[in-house]
């Protein structure tokens, strides 16, 4: 079977469509599959979607990230997600005929490949040394703080941007692109609630509870946001661990933890592709806005195998 691994890079741009038009056609052209591009206003924000063999996979990974670095500011970004970098976050996840060891190793290559560009990088999940660093730890203060270090001398010990040989990179950000966080990671779900009836700090109590830091849900990370352009209050959710905490069990939780405060819960938006936990039944519960069967990762991965003739 000819490897396939998924890359879900996260981009500090979402009010421009002919950006995200621009990094699926660069991904298209060495050889990858865009399964679905997301974008919003608000969030300032673009998630792309893409499959294919390692080399197709890294090689468009690294042409978004050139793209990218030569055209987001973040000196004028605005948005009210957390980010450090034009490309923000990129992670590799082994699908077929790999394992999560040669998806790190490949996530170190390419990160070594984009600090090239003059970026450093940051290492996160399983390509970090030691594995599980976590991206909260790296964003904090988001890219304000990272461009307020000293610029002169290297990145924290245990936060190294590497250069293409693996070593410590020599600056903090790149001035106007930031940092790039990289890493390999298994599938999980990205997800938002959305909730009326409640302000933001009560939402953000009930998405403190309900994150595993408070003592919530194993492998959930959750942050309230509001949304200034929609009107909207959201609790953002990236749950690490789908296989073994229900996202049903999380939508009960927001939804019970809501209604004690007065309010309720008027829909969710899965961003990019779903895991096999996000059935038709479990979609209708929770009011996935444009859901189809085609969100399902696995779906697509299998037809994707299954239309390639070297498979």
């Amino acid at each position: 079977m000819v490897p396939v691994v998924e890359a879900v890079p996260n981009f500090s741009e979402g009010r421009d469509p002919g950006f995200v038009s621009e990094v699926a056609r660069r991904f298209s052209r060495t050889g990858c599959e865009v399964l679905h591009t997301t974008s919003d206003p608000d969030h300032n924000r673009s998630v792309v979607t893409v499959v294919g063999p390692p080399e197709a996979v890294e090689d468009g990974a690294v042409e978004a990230a050139r793209f990218a670095h030569r055209h987001i500011d973040l000196r004028a970004h605005r948005g009210v997600h957390p980010r450090i970098g034009a490309l923000d976050v990129l992670p590799f996840v082994p699908l077929a005929g790999m394992d999560m060891s040669q998806a790190a190793k490949m996530a170190r290559r390419a990160g070594g490949r984009i600090s090239r560009l003059g970026v450093p990088v940051y290492l996160y999940g399983m390509a970090s040394r030691p594995p599980g660093r976590g991206l909260a730890s790296i964003r904090r203060g988001g890219f304000e703080a990272l461009v307020a270090e000293e610029p002169t001398g290297r990145p924290p010990a245990d936060f190294p941007g590497v250069d293409e040989n693996g070593k410590p990179a020599h600056l903090f950000a790149h001035p106007t692109a930031g940092g790039a966080c990289v890493g390999a990671r298994r599938v999980l779900l990205a997800w938002n609630v959305d909730v009326e009836g409640v302000s933001l700090e009560e939402a953000g109590k009930v998405a403190s509870g309900i994150r595993e830091s408070g003592g919530g849900f194993r492998g959930l990370r959750a942050l309230a946001l509001f949304l200034p352009g929609q009107g909207r209050t959201q609790i953002s959710m990236s749950l690490e661990t789908p296989d073994e905490t229900g996202p049903m069990e999380v939508f009960a939780a927001i939804e019970s933890g809501v209604e004690r405060l007065g309010g309720r819960v008027v829909g969710t938006e899965v961003v990019g592709m779903a895991p096999d936990a996000i059935t038709s039944v479990v979609a209708g519960a929770m009011a996935i806005r444009d859901w189809s069967t085609d969100r399902i990762l696995s779906r697509r991965v299998a037809a994707y195998v299954g239309t390639d003739p070297m498979a």
